[in-house]
């Protein structure tokens, strides 16, 4: 289990290197180009944003302030080719830990994020729990644990239901099929019908009430929020 870190880069080649580099540091990386991809998955809290500022859709500036407004807390560091003290003072005023002009060596945002991840969330002796635990509304997941709490209260899964929840939090946003889901917690080997998929929906709604899983009419499901 790593820390999870969303990089959000418009620009192909650059985000498919950072996301390089930061994997090897055995960090999970799910990589956005625009603004919108990252907006749909933002209910899926992670420990780590990498903003782009200079983005085609949504502003940078606009995006912090969604993700401040949902996750105070989690630590954001900006990134851009206007390398101006303007820039650096707006992203410290929006909320943002740290900030790295464009052109920079990849290895120096790694010594960043490490920094930055160790300074909010502690050292390694105390990562093992902080890395297991991601936040989707007001449920806490712990992935290590194969737990699920609600405030105080637990929400009992069963291994199947645990599976799914898992499946749909490492894939936020995308859309699953019925196919990919039955092979994901079937395995390939099971021969029924894929109703059965619809079924471990269900209850996972039922036990989760405030999890956006949106269906998609002929096709599967697609975690979107946390709603509550």
């Amino acid at each position: 289990m790593s820390y999870q870190i969303y990089l959000v880069e418009d620009e192909p080649n650059l985000n498919r290197l950072l996301t390089s580099y930061l994997q090897k540091e055995g960090w999970t990386v799910y990589p956005f180009h625009t603004g919108e991809e990252a907006r749909r998955a933002m209910s899926i809290k992670p420990h780590l944003w990498i903003l782009d500022i200079m983005l085609p859709d949504i502003d940078g500036y606009e995006l912090i302030a969604e993700i401040k407004e949902k996750s105070p807390r989690v630590p954001v560091i900006f990134i851009s080719a206007r390398d101006s003290d303007l820039d650096r003072i707006i992203g410290l005023e929006k909320g943002s830990d740290d900030y790295l002009p464009k052109p920079f060596l990849p290895r120096e945002l790694i010594i960043r994020v490490s920094k930055l991840l160790e300074r909010v969330y502690g050292s390694p002796e105390t990562e093992k729990d902080e890395k297991s635990a991601l936040e989707i509304g007001p449920y806490m997941v712990n992935s290590r644990k194969r737990s699920v709490t609600e405030g105080s209260k637990r929400v009992d899964l069963t291994s199947r239901e645990f599976d799914l929840l898992m499946l749909l939090i490492e894939n936020p946003g995308s859309a699953l099929s019925r196919e990919q889901i039955l092979t994901h917690i079937w395995s390939r080997e099971y021969y029924g019908s894929d109703r059965v998929v619809d079924d471990l929906v269900r209850r996972l709604r039922k036990k989760m009430t405030c999890l956006d899983i949106e269906t998609i009419y002929g096709y599967g499901y697609r975690l979107v929020s946390g709603s509550c």
